[in-house]
């Protein structure tokens, strides 16, 4: 499985976008999927996570009421709408899915720069 994120950017205080992470190889093995955000000098950390059919959601409290997580399995993408963003959001966002393969395994993607300025 390989991950690719797009739609990353410079955006104001207070604006929105949205990030995609488009899915190849095995895409019929995937299972549960996320997005993970690494800011300068921090450690990666959970932002949102989905379950495989995308009935079952979790977010950090950091970004709960603003960020919205969603896959489209017919098209092997999954979504990241960021509404409300602050300059505390400004870090490389990846998406990480899990999947089997003789295996369990996870896959990421190569991230993508949001930068939120003041």
């Amino acid at each position: 499985v390989q991950l690719v994120e797009s739609g990353g950017g410079l955006v104001q205080a207070g604006g929105a976008l949205r990030l995609s992470c488009a899915a190849s190889g095995s895409t019929f093995s995937i299972n549960a999927m996320g997005w993970y955000r690494q800011a300068p000098g921090k450690q990666r950390e959970l932002v949102a996570a989905i379950s495989s059919g995308g009935g079952s959601t979790n977010y950090a409290d950091s970004v709960k009421g603003r960020f919205t997580i969603s896959r489209d399995n017919a098209k092997n993408t999954m979504y990241l709408q960021m509404n409300s963003l602050k300059p505390e959001d400004t870090a490389v966002y990846y998406c990480k899915a899990d999947w089997y393969g003789s295996s369990w395994r996870t896959a990421w993607g190569q991230g993508t720069q949001v930068t939120v300025s003041s």
